[in-house]
């Protein structure tokens, strides 16, 4: 296979200083229901993965040794990656150069966040259990820790499912409203739906960041260009939301 990612759809947000990127299904090889630019591995052709995440990779600076990525639980629990590597949780932090966090997605929230100053980096994974969780303030903490400070961090909220798109139960509704999160809900007709979008962005703002630091990409991973869970019935690709700082672009 050749390795051509001329046509290859990554979305950038355009304040994040480091290479980072939302992908979409454009610019990979596989076929059938995964057909584009699928990064999991789980009933792909393990083949075309392998490809596809090489194709991403090289276009960031990356190779995919380098890429850490998580058995996502949709949970709370931040992982520090030093290295590249497979852990479980549902967020990830680095301050080393050489690590490229991603993020698997088809419906969820890929979040990505830097501390341009202090060199630190998160991605999160958020759907509705896990921004109920308010696993973007947990991300934002454990970057602290690493020496970010909130009021420096930008944070990126890519592709997910929109309100118009995502009808749940009363009961879901009600812990978003107990948890502070109203901005979340939205009414369409006699069903609540939810704002997974604006529920970050609320949960970002209350754990320090400032408004001119948040970029919402606006785009519905309904639409075509995306994986989605919902729309293809379970049987569907997954998008990733990578970020990292190449190995040579970071001085001892």
């Amino acid at each position: 296979m050749t390795r051509n990612t001329d046509d290859l759809m990554l979305l950038h947000a355009p304040h994040l200083t480091a290479p980072h990127a939302f992908s979409s299904r454009a610019g990979g090889v596989s076929r059938g229901p995964y057909a584009g630019l699928n990064l999991d591995d789980r009933e792909d052709d393990p083949a075309h993965v392998a490809e596809n995440r090489a194709r991403l990779c090289a276009a960031l600076g990356f190779d995919a040794a380098q890429v850490a990525r998580l058995t996502q639980v949709h949970g709370t629990d931040v992982v520090y990656a030093p290295q590249g590597g497979h852990w479980t949780g549902d967020a990830l932090t680095t301050d080393r150069p050489g690590v490229l966090l991603a993020i698997g997605t088809a419906d969820c929230y890929p979040l990505l966040l830097e501390d341009p100053e202090a060199g630190v980096l998160g991605a999160a994974h958020a759907g509705w259990k896990g921004t109920l969780g308010r696993v973007a303030a947990q991300t934002v903490q454990a970057m602290t820790r690493l020496g970010a400070r909130p009021e420096r961090i930008r944070a990126a909220v890519g592709p997910g499912i929109c309100a118009a798109a995502y009808p749940v139960g009363e009961g879901v509704a009600q812990q978003f409203d107990a948890a502070g999160l109203s901005a979340a809900l939205v009414r369409h007709g006699e069903h609540p739906h939810l704002n997974l979008a604006a529920a970050n962005q609320a949960v970002l703002l209350e754990a320090g960041l400032h408004p001119e630091h948040l970029w919402l990409s606006g785009r519905c991973s309904t639409e075509p260009d995306f994986y989605s869970y919902r729309r293809d019935a379970g049987r569907t690709g997954r998008m990733w939301a990578v970020i990292g700082h190449p190995a040579e672009a970071v001085s001892a």
